[in-house]
């Protein structure tokens, strides 16, 4: 240190001064207090225990050998909720004596990361020991804070592991990506949560056999669970206190359903849930399945969808995959926007719904987007000749000497109201955008519009 003025400056010891303090104890996993949710309590304590993601267990998997300590990487753990995420990273860190640090993008910044990093590089220059980063739902951070990780990633000086509901390929910069191991945890399977549930009921560490399930229960959690272990505990749990606070020991459907009123959602506004749930809604009806379509409307509303995007999203599909073959498509759709804007939910859900069936159920033509992205894509490859001189402006003076509107054919002045005239620029001339399908109301249109085509061009009939 210095001294100025009678203040003495603090100078950085950069960790020279703890080196004489107590090497850590080697992480172990939580013995969780009796009070903790069920779910923590009966969080996996070593590799065995972990119910599902078989396809990253199996011997010589790349999650198995990071945990058993064979390897060393940066991980991206990617999946639903409930699928063992804090998991895998709790016993990654309990992998010989690293040290485990976790933080919550929803909590922490750039300080908090550049302070981590900091004392993993002490830990790692002067005990010699790995530290292990858990950021849960790294999806929220900004680029500026994941860019914040990308050194100390590279570098190993911290082991990463990253858990995110979101796909990493929307969600993560590309930089870290590229630096970690994704992995993609599915969601368990009725099996898994069947055990996972039995175990619970039976272990010291569960409800040490206080209470029993029947078997239509069981059925009822495993449904109610969706894939999800921490909701399925979590159920079990509240269904258990209100049974023993009854004086019982059995739960059935009733005590389930008594504590579990609805099933959340697994559903982001912001993530590929969204993107995924409304690509299938779309697919659904352009597939003419009104009874998929109805079940992604309601998994859209139940889980807090704007109805505004539903109704803009039935707007372009009328249009997109109905089009013409039924005309009264976009009208339908036109006017449910409306409901939604003047009546709201929970009411709008019925013009949602009689729209979304009217749409599954209709004759489908692509017609329209077709001829229409074709007219676009000649535009943009230059396709733009010039207005053919009869069809110019000639409402100013001086129009006539320029020759525009001059020859036009006024369509009304024949008793078909068709005649033949030349309409798109010379190098368009009998370019077909429009080619009508033999769907639905579109029939008609499929013999009418080469009739109108033959008479305006000029040409003889076939």
């Amino acid at each position: 240190m210095s001294s100025t003025g009678g203040r003495l400056d603090r100078v950085s010891t950069d960790g020279l001064f703890e080196l004489d303090e107590p090497a850590p104890a080697p992480v172990t996993p939580e013995r969780p207090a009796a009070t903790a949710p069920l779910a923590v309590r009966m969080r996996p304590r070593a590799l065995d225990e972990v119910v599902g993601q078989a396809h990253l267990l199996r011997p010589g998997a790349p999650l198995r050998r990071l945990v058993e300590g064979g390897a060393a990487a940066s991980v991206l753990l990617y999946g639903p909720p409930g699928t063992g995420k804090t998991t895998i990273a709790r016993l990654l860190a309990g992998v010989g004596e690293r040290h485990f640090v976790a933080l919550s993008a929803l909590s922490s910044g750039v300080k908090e990361l550049r302070a981590v990093i900091d004392d993993a590089r002490r830990r790692r220059d002067y005990r010699g020991q790995q530290t292990v980063l858990f950021i849960d739902e790294v999806h929220r951070f900004s680029k500026t804070q994941q860019d914040a990780l990308l050194g100390a990633v590279e570098d190993r000086l911290v082991l990463l592991v990253a858990a995110t509901t979101e796909n990493p390929s929307f969600s993560v910069v590309s930089p870290l990506l590229s630096r970690s191991l994704v992995l993609r945890l599915h969601s368990l399977t009725e099996d898994d949560v069947r055990r996972l549930l039995r175990r619970a009921v039976v272990e010291q560490r569960g409800l040490d056999g206080a209470v029993e399930l029947t078997p239509e229960s069981e059925a009822a959690l495993v449904r109610l669970a969706a894939g999800d272990a921490r909701r399925a505990l979590t159920a079990l749990e509240a269904a258990a206190d209100g049974v023993l606070a009854e004086g019982a020991t059995e739960i059935d459907v009733p005590a389930v359903e008594r504590a579990v009123t609805e099933v959340a959602v697994r559903y982001d506004r912001a993530g590929d849930q969204h993107y995924d749930v409304i690509s299938a809604f779309i697919k659904s009806i352009r597939g003419s399945d009104p009874d998929a379509a109805l079940h992604y409307l309601a998994r859209m509303l139940v889980a807090g969808e704007d109805p505004r995007f539903i109704a803009r999203r039935l707007m372009v599909h009328a249009s997109e995959d109905v089009g013409l073959a039924d005309p009264t498509a976009l009208p339908a759709a036109v006017a449910a926007a409306q409901v939604v804007q003047l009546v709201g939910l929970p009411e709008c859900r019925l013009a949602l719904a009689q729209v979304t069936v009217h749409l599954a159920t209709a004759p489908k033509s692509n017609a329209v987007i077709v001829g229409i992205d074709e007219a676009m894509a000649d535009v943009r490859a230059g396709a733009v000749g010039a207005v053919p001189a009869h069809l110019r402006d000639g409402h100013y003076a001086g129009a006539a000497k320029l020759g525009n509107a001059v020859g036009y054919r006024y369509p009304h002045d024949v008793p078909e109201g068709v005649l033949s005239q030349q309409y798109p620029p010379d190098e368009l001339v009998g370019r077909d955008y429009y080619r009508p399908t033999a769907h639905g109301a579109e029939r008609t249109l499929a013999d009418r519009v080469p009739r109108l085509r033959r008479t305006v061009r000029g040409s003889p009939s076939p």
